[in-house]
Protein backbone atom coordinates (compact mmCIF):
# COMPACT_ATOMS: atom_id res chain seq x y z
CA UNK A 1 0.00 0.00 0.00
CA UNK A 2 1.32 3.41 -0.81
CA UNK A 3 2.11 5.39 2.71
CA UNK A 4 -0.45 8.57 2.95
CA UNK A 5 0.84 11.55 4.05
CA UNK A 6 -1.04 14.42 5.40
CA UNK A 7 0.68 17.71 4.13
CA UNK A 8 -1.93 19.55 2.32
CA UNK A 9 -5.48 19.11 1.92
CA UNK A 10 -4.68 19.69 -1.98
CA UNK A 11 -4.16 16.04 -1.97
CA UNK A 12 -7.40 14.95 -0.65
CA UNK A 13 -10.47 14.90 -2.50
CA UNK A 14 -13.68 16.94 -1.19
CA UNK A 15 -15.02 13.32 -0.73
CA UNK A 16 -12.66 12.44 1.74
CA UNK A 17 -12.27 16.23 3.52
CA UNK A 18 -15.69 15.59 4.39
CA UNK A 19 -14.65 12.51 5.39
CA UNK A 20 -12.71 13.57 8.05
CA UNK A 21 -14.80 16.10 8.76
CA UNK A 22 -17.57 13.75 9.48
CA UNK A 23 -15.87 11.99 11.37
CA UNK A 24 -14.17 14.72 13.51
CA UNK A 25 -17.97 15.84 14.26
CA UNK A 26 -18.12 12.27 15.55
CA UNK A 27 -15.21 12.60 17.69
CA UNK A 28 -16.47 16.08 19.16
CA UNK A 29 -20.01 13.89 19.87
CA UNK A 30 -17.80 10.92 21.82
CA UNK A 31 -14.58 12.25 22.46
CA UNK A 32 -12.45 9.07 23.24
CA UNK A 33 -11.77 6.12 21.32
CA UNK A 34 -9.06 3.42 21.11
CA UNK A 35 -8.10 4.06 17.68
CA UNK A 36 -4.40 4.75 18.42
CA UNK A 37 -4.10 1.72 21.17
CA UNK A 38 -0.50 1.00 21.10
CA UNK A 39 0.38 3.70 18.96
CA UNK A 40 2.81 6.72 19.64
CA UNK A 41 3.14 9.67 17.07
CA UNK A 42 6.20 12.20 17.40
CA UNK A 43 5.94 15.81 17.18
CA UNK A 44 8.28 17.79 16.47
CA UNK A 45 8.04 21.72 17.44
CA UNK A 46 10.86 23.54 15.13
CA UNK A 47 9.03 26.36 16.39
CA UNK A 48 6.17 27.64 19.53
CA UNK A 49 2.72 26.44 19.68
CA UNK A 50 -0.06 26.30 21.95
CA UNK A 51 -3.16 25.20 20.56
CA UNK A 52 -1.29 22.55 18.08
CA UNK A 53 0.48 20.97 21.08
CA UNK A 54 -1.87 20.73 23.44
CA UNK A 55 -4.32 19.28 20.96
CA UNK A 56 -2.13 17.01 19.59
CA UNK A 57 -1.12 15.63 22.77
CA UNK A 58 -4.78 15.26 24.46
CA UNK A 59 -6.08 13.52 21.03
CA UNK A 60 -3.55 11.00 21.16
CA UNK A 61 -4.07 10.34 24.57
CA UNK A 62 -7.82 10.19 23.89
CA UNK A 63 -7.84 7.75 21.74
CA UNK A 64 -5.47 5.58 23.46
CA UNK A 65 -2.07 6.40 22.26
CA UNK A 66 0.77 8.43 22.83
CA UNK A 67 2.72 11.39 21.88
CA UNK A 68 6.13 12.34 21.95
CA UNK A 69 7.19 15.79 22.01
CA UNK A 70 10.58 16.98 20.43
CA UNK A 71 11.87 21.20 19.78
CA UNK A 72 15.11 20.24 17.25
CA UNK A 73 18.10 22.11 18.14
CA UNK A 74 16.64 23.11 21.72
CA UNK A 75 15.68 19.72 23.42
CA UNK A 76 16.84 17.73 20.26
CA UNK A 77 20.06 17.71 18.16
CA UNK A 78 19.51 20.63 15.40
CA UNK A 79 18.88 18.88 11.91
CA UNK A 80 20.16 19.31 8.34
CA UNK A 81 18.12 19.33 5.70
CA UNK A 82 20.18 20.23 2.50
CA UNK A 83 21.42 17.37 0.87
CA UNK A 84 25.02 16.93 -0.09
CA UNK A 85 26.09 19.28 2.49
CA UNK A 86 29.39 19.13 4.64
CA UNK A 87 27.81 19.48 8.09
CA UNK A 88 30.85 21.52 9.88
CA UNK A 89 28.22 24.19 11.33
CA UNK A 90 25.66 23.63 14.20
CA UNK A 91 23.65 20.78 12.64
CA UNK A 92 24.40 17.77 14.27
CA UNK A 93 22.39 15.14 12.04
CA UNK A 94 20.53 15.04 8.92
CA UNK A 95 16.93 14.67 8.26
CA UNK A 96 17.92 11.41 5.95
CA UNK A 97 18.68 9.37 9.68
CA UNK A 98 16.46 11.56 11.69
CA UNK A 99 13.13 10.33 10.18
CA UNK A 100 14.10 6.84 9.15
CA UNK A 101 14.77 6.29 13.29
CA UNK A 102 11.79 7.89 13.88
CA UNK A 103 9.89 5.78 11.74
CA UNK A 104 11.64 2.83 13.78
CA UNK A 105 10.19 4.39 17.14
CA UNK A 106 6.37 5.78 16.24
CA UNK A 107 3.29 5.01 13.82
CA UNK A 108 3.26 8.94 12.82
CA UNK A 109 5.58 12.16 12.50
CA UNK A 110 4.07 15.15 12.79
CA UNK A 111 6.27 18.70 12.34
CA UNK A 112 5.84 22.07 12.85
CA UNK A 113 8.40 24.40 10.72
CA UNK A 114 7.28 27.90 10.11
CA UNK A 115 9.09 29.83 7.20
CA UNK A 116 12.59 31.32 7.45
CA UNK A 117 11.54 34.75 6.21
CA UNK A 118 14.07 35.67 4.72
CA UNK A 119 13.97 34.44 0.40
CA UNK A 120 10.01 33.22 -0.64
CA UNK A 121 11.51 31.67 -3.89
CA UNK A 122 12.99 29.60 -0.86
CA UNK A 123 10.49 28.91 1.78
CA UNK A 124 7.64 28.18 -0.64
CA UNK A 125 9.95 25.18 -1.59
CA UNK A 126 8.50 23.76 2.40
CA UNK A 127 12.03 21.65 2.57
CA UNK A 128 11.23 20.39 6.00
CA UNK A 129 7.93 18.74 5.49
CA UNK A 130 8.97 17.40 2.04
CA UNK A 131 12.04 16.06 3.77
CA UNK A 132 10.28 14.29 6.50
CA UNK A 133 7.82 12.37 4.06
CA UNK A 134 10.67 11.97 1.37
CA UNK A 135 12.89 9.95 4.30
CA UNK A 136 9.99 8.50 7.02
CA UNK A 137 8.64 4.88 6.40
CA UNK A 138 5.68 6.00 8.50
CA UNK A 139 3.03 9.06 7.53
CA UNK A 140 3.99 12.46 8.05
CA UNK A 141 1.47 15.36 9.30
CA UNK A 142 1.70 18.96 8.49
CA UNK A 143 1.38 20.60 11.74
CA UNK A 144 1.79 24.02 10.00
CA UNK A 145 4.22 25.06 7.28
CA UNK A 146 3.68 27.51 4.15
CA UNK A 147 -0.12 25.55 4.89
CA UNK A 148 -1.87 24.67 7.91
CA UNK A 149 -4.35 22.37 6.75
CA UNK A 150 -5.08 20.94 10.62
CA UNK A 151 -6.00 24.74 10.71
CA UNK A 152 -8.11 24.83 7.83
CA UNK A 153 -10.13 21.24 8.88
CA UNK A 154 -10.97 22.98 12.24
CA UNK A 155 -12.25 26.26 10.14
CA UNK A 156 -14.46 24.23 7.88
CA UNK A 157 -16.19 22.17 10.71
CA UNK A 158 -16.61 25.54 12.51
CA UNK A 159 -18.34 26.86 9.95
CA UNK A 160 -20.67 23.85 9.04
CA UNK A 161 -21.79 23.62 12.60
CA UNK A 162 -23.06 26.76 12.02
CA UNK A 163 -23.89 27.15 8.74
CA UNK A 164 -25.02 23.58 7.32
CA UNK A 165 -24.06 23.54 3.99
CA UNK A 166 -21.13 25.85 2.93
CA UNK A 167 -21.86 25.25 -1.20
CA UNK A 168 -21.85 28.92 -2.45
CA UNK A 169 -21.93 30.74 0.68
CA UNK A 170 -20.28 34.34 0.70
CA UNK A 171 -16.93 33.99 2.35
CA UNK A 172 -14.36 36.45 2.62
CA UNK A 173 -10.37 35.89 3.81
CA UNK A 174 -9.61 39.85 4.74
CA UNK A 175 -6.36 40.52 5.48
CA UNK A 176 -6.15 42.22 8.56
CA UNK A 177 -2.87 45.02 9.63
CA UNK A 178 0.14 43.29 12.29
CA UNK A 179 2.92 44.92 13.88
CA UNK A 180 5.41 42.29 12.12
CA UNK A 181 4.93 40.03 8.84
CA UNK A 182 3.72 36.72 9.25
CA UNK A 183 3.41 33.61 7.64
CA UNK A 184 1.04 33.13 4.83
CA UNK A 185 0.08 29.62 5.89
CA UNK A 186 -3.75 30.12 7.36
CA UNK A 187 -3.97 32.50 4.31
CA UNK A 188 -3.17 29.72 2.09
CA UNK A 189 -5.27 26.91 3.68
CA UNK A 190 -8.10 29.29 4.04
CA UNK A 191 -8.33 30.01 0.32
CA UNK A 192 -7.69 25.66 -0.39
CA UNK A 193 -10.29 25.01 1.94
CA UNK A 194 -12.83 27.62 1.17
CA UNK A 195 -12.82 26.81 -2.54
CA UNK A 196 -12.50 22.87 -2.12
CA UNK A 197 -15.72 23.06 -0.43
CA UNK A 198 -17.78 25.02 -2.97
CA UNK A 199 -17.54 28.68 -1.12
CA UNK A 200 -17.75 31.64 -3.08
CA UNK A 201 -14.60 33.34 -1.96
CA UNK A 202 -13.59 36.84 -2.18
CA UNK A 203 -9.79 37.49 -1.33
CA UNK A 204 -9.69 40.89 0.20
CA UNK A 205 -6.51 42.74 0.74
CA UNK A 206 -5.09 46.42 0.35
CA UNK A 207 -2.98 45.78 -3.02
CA UNK A 208 -2.00 43.22 -5.37
CA UNK A 209 1.20 42.80 -3.20
CA UNK A 210 -0.39 41.37 -1.08
CA UNK A 211 -1.96 38.92 -3.21
CA UNK A 212 -0.98 35.06 -2.12
CA UNK A 213 1.42 32.75 -3.88
CA UNK A 214 0.38 32.12 -7.28
CA UNK A 215 0.50 28.27 -6.69
CA UNK A 216 -2.47 28.56 -4.16
CA UNK A 217 -4.24 31.56 -6.30
CA UNK A 218 -4.12 28.29 -9.12
CA UNK A 219 -5.47 25.46 -6.59
CA UNK A 220 -7.90 28.09 -5.57
CA UNK A 221 -9.18 28.84 -9.29
CA UNK A 222 -9.19 24.97 -9.95
CA UNK A 223 -11.14 24.24 -6.95
CA UNK A 224 -13.74 26.93 -7.19
CA UNK A 225 -14.11 25.68 -11.38
CA UNK A 226 -14.26 21.60 -10.24
CA UNK A 227 -16.98 22.42 -6.89
CA UNK A 228 -19.09 24.85 -7.96
CA UNK A 229 -17.69 27.94 -6.39
CA UNK A 230 -15.79 31.11 -7.24
CA UNK A 231 -12.65 33.07 -6.63
CA UNK A 232 -11.98 36.58 -7.01
CA UNK A 233 -9.72 39.16 -5.75
CA UNK A 234 -10.72 42.51 -4.30
CA UNK A 235 -9.07 45.66 -2.87
CA UNK A 236 -12.43 47.43 -1.70
CA UNK A 237 -13.50 46.71 1.53
CA UNK A 238 -16.97 47.71 1.33
CA UNK A 239 -17.81 45.22 -1.90
CA UNK A 240 -16.29 42.08 -0.28
CA UNK A 241 -18.09 42.40 2.69
CA UNK A 242 -21.52 43.49 1.61
CA UNK A 243 -23.77 40.50 1.77
CA UNK A 244 -20.43 37.86 3.54
CA UNK A 245 -21.77 34.97 5.73
CA UNK A 246 -18.24 34.39 6.53
CA UNK A 247 -15.29 36.88 7.47
CA UNK A 248 -11.92 35.42 8.16
CA UNK A 249 -9.73 37.72 9.19
CA UNK A 250 -5.02 37.15 9.14
CA UNK A 251 -2.61 39.12 8.54
CA UNK A 252 0.62 37.54 6.34
CA UNK A 253 3.49 38.95 4.53
CA UNK A 254 3.68 40.75 0.96
CA UNK A 255 5.47 38.02 -1.15
CA UNK A 256 7.57 41.02 -3.18
CA UNK A 257 8.51 42.12 0.38
CA UNK A 258 9.65 38.83 1.87
CA UNK A 259 12.58 39.31 3.58
CA UNK A 260 12.74 43.30 3.27
CA UNK A 261 10.78 44.43 6.37
CA UNK A 262 11.40 47.62 6.14
CA UNK A 263 10.47 48.27 2.75
CA UNK A 264 6.73 46.71 3.66
CA UNK A 265 6.66 48.76 6.90
CA UNK A 266 5.07 51.72 5.50
CA UNK A 267 2.73 50.14 2.93
CA UNK A 268 1.59 47.60 5.86
CA UNK A 269 1.25 51.32 8.52
CA UNK A 270 -1.29 52.77 5.58
CA UNK A 271 -3.53 49.90 6.04
CA UNK A 272 -4.70 49.60 9.54
CA UNK A 273 -8.15 50.28 8.41
CA UNK A 274 -8.63 46.93 7.55
CA UNK A 275 -9.00 46.00 11.10
CA UNK A 276 -12.13 43.84 11.30
CA UNK A 277 -14.91 45.93 13.17
CA UNK A 278 -18.30 46.27 13.73
CA UNK A 279 -19.27 48.89 10.76
CA UNK A 280 -17.91 46.41 8.50
CA UNK A 281 -19.19 43.37 9.79
CA UNK A 282 -22.38 45.31 10.04
CA UNK A 283 -22.18 45.13 5.91
CA UNK A 284 -22.54 41.62 6.17
CA UNK A 285 -25.33 38.73 5.56
CA UNK A 286 -25.30 38.86 9.68
CA UNK A 287 -22.27 36.54 8.87
CA UNK A 288 -19.82 34.63 10.70
CA UNK A 289 -16.29 35.86 12.08
CA UNK A 290 -13.64 33.52 12.92
CA UNK A 291 -9.60 34.07 13.27
CA UNK A 292 -7.02 30.62 13.63
CA UNK A 293 -6.15 32.47 16.47
CA UNK A 294 -3.66 34.03 18.42
CA UNK A 295 -5.16 37.39 17.82
CA UNK A 296 -4.25 40.59 18.92
CA UNK A 297 -7.48 42.04 19.93
CA UNK A 298 -7.81 45.95 18.71
CA UNK A 299 -5.19 45.41 16.02
CA UNK A 300 -6.69 42.58 14.27
CA UNK A 301 -10.31 42.82 15.48
CA UNK A 302 -12.32 44.93 17.74
CA UNK A 303 -13.04 43.73 21.29
CA UNK A 304 -16.89 44.36 20.25
CA UNK A 305 -16.47 41.58 16.91
CA UNK A 306 -14.40 38.81 19.40
CA UNK A 307 -17.04 39.13 22.11
CA UNK A 308 -19.95 38.92 19.45
CA UNK A 309 -22.47 36.31 18.92
CA UNK A 310 -21.18 36.14 15.43
CA UNK A 311 -17.73 35.31 16.75
CA UNK A 312 -17.11 31.44 16.26
CA UNK A 313 -13.04 31.52 16.67
CA UNK A 314 -12.80 29.76 19.94
CA UNK A 315 -15.30 26.71 18.29
CA UNK A 316 -12.74 26.62 15.61
CA UNK A 317 -9.91 26.39 17.95
CA UNK A 318 -11.84 23.18 20.12
CA UNK A 319 -11.96 21.90 16.80
CA UNK A 320 -8.59 21.15 16.45
CA UNK A 321 -8.91 18.28 19.01
CA UNK A 322 -11.02 16.98 17.19
CA UNK A 323 -9.89 17.34 13.34
CA UNK A 324 -6.80 16.23 14.70
CA UNK A 325 -8.02 13.13 15.92
CA UNK A 326 -9.67 12.51 12.71
CA UNK A 327 -6.69 12.63 10.80
CA UNK A 328 -4.41 10.78 12.64
CA UNK A 329 -7.19 8.03 13.16
CA UNK A 330 -7.34 8.15 9.54
CA UNK A 331 -3.61 7.90 8.77
CA UNK A 332 -2.86 4.70 11.36
CA UNK A 333 -6.43 2.95 9.70
CA UNK A 334 -4.85 2.59 6.26
CA UNK A 335 -1.55 1.29 7.66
Amino acid sequence: MTLRHFLTTQDYSRAEIEGLLAQAAEFKRSPRGQQLAGKSVALLFFNPSMRTRTSFELGAFHLGGHAIVLAPGKDAWPIEFEVGSVMDGDTEEHIAEVARVLSRYVDLIAVRAFPKFQDWSVDREDKVIKAFAQYATVPVINMETITHPCQELAHALAMKEHLGNLQNKKYVLTWTYHPKPLNTAVANSALLIATKLGMDVTLLCPTPDYVLDERYMSYGYQNAKENGGSLKISHDIEEAYSGADVVYAKSWGALPFFGRWEQEKPIRDAHKHFIVDEQKMALTNKGLFSHCLPLRRNIKATDAVMDSPACIAIDEAENRLHVQKAVMASLISQR
